[in-house]
């Protein structure tokens, strides 16, 4: 079911607040809204480009971006950050200004307040705008805050939805170890090779195309150059042992450098195992999305361990 994204006005309190539903965790939500890469991907209401110049995500830290229109137009806002719960909330100011950062006062300065909170299905997010005076809440919303606002969270549900499916693998209801690549763009030439060197055929259901996957409505296009792009490809080597691939384009806001190219990737049957396994391989290392069940019927981790060896668990036992 399509997300909508919810506002109220509070006169009284000279507030417009905002909640949004999104199918990821709060790792993930927080994440988007506080990466640089990754919000550059979604900010702007489409046709707009939404460009950091500088982010420092810390308390007293700002962000310099600007919005560009199809015309090279170019409008400039700087946030900035006042207090930051990792997870859970940042607060801050967000106004119009030129190039350097200098405010423009002729336009109304928003304070924001933005909640994560984890629900059953993902993440909600509740943001409140608050106004010095109502009319400027009144001049936000009529300079189109609200709609262009509700299409970058949409823009926001593509990128979320790709990520998963990106890391979403096929089981075949045995345990097994495979290993998971990740490519910028050529996975099909890469496989390709491997399937040469190796005298092997693709397993599974093939090659799976992201241009494959269902247009949900709502959704912006896939561009023609990322539905060619590789979902998903497994192919047998040696001894079993499994390599699976896939392509993480930048253009769905990934990026590829070696050393985070590859997963080994862990395919329990149960449950206890995957959990077990979970906590011990990733006490002292950086946990991405932590182990929990997640919206395409898998009980997934995604994590690096403390040596930099990077890990993915997927189980799809409810045993």
């Amino acid at each position: 079911m399509k997300k909508e994204t919810i506002y109220s006005k509070d006169v009284a309190k000279k507030q417009l607040s905002v909640t949004r539903e999104f199918d990821a965790p709060v790792e993930l939500v927080w994440r988007a809204w506080t990466d640089p890469e990754i919000i550059d991907e979604w900010w702007a209401p489409k046709p707009w480009k939404a460009n950091t110049i500088k982010m420092d995500f810390r308390e007293g830290g700002t962000w310099l971006y600007y919005m560009q229109g199809p015309d090279e137009s170019r409008h400039y806002c700087l946030a900035e950050y006042t207090s930051i719960t990792p997870y859970k909330n940042y607060q801050g100011f967000d106004a119009f200004c030129d190039d350097k950062g200098n405010v423009n006062k002729e336009f109304p300065r928003t304070k924001w307040n933005v909640t994560f909170k984890s629900t059953e299905t993902g993440t909600a997010v509740y943001v409140e705008n608050t106004f010095e005076k109502i009319e400027d809440l009144e001049k936000i919303i009529e300079m189109g805050f609200k709609e262009g606002f509700a299409m970058a969270h949409e823009n926001l549900d593509a990128y979320l939805k790709a990520k998963f499916q990106l890391r979403n693998q096929l089981s075949i209801g045995a345990p097994r170890v495979c290993t998971y690549l990740n490519f910028p763009g050529n996975t099909e030439e890469v496989m390709n090779f491997y399937k040469k060197v190796f005298k092997s055929e693709f397993s599974g259901k093939g090659i799976q195309r992201l241009g494959d996957v269902p247009q949900q409505e709502g959704q912006p296009p896939i561009a023609d150059n990322v539905k060619k792009m590789i979902l998903h490809v497994e192919l047998p080597i040696l001894g079993g042992h499994i390599l699976m691939a896939t392509d993480a384009p930048k253009e769905m806001g990934f990026t590829v450098t070696p050393g985070n190219n590859m997963h080994i990737s862990l395919e329990p049957t149960t449950r206890a195992e995957t959990k077990r396994l979970f906590e011990s391989l990733s006490e002292g290392g950086i946990v991405e999305i932590p182990l929990q069940d997640m919206f395409f019927d898998a009980y997934y981790a995604g994590f690096q361990d403390k040596y930099g060896i990077n890990w993915m668990l997927n189980c799809t036992s409810k045993d």
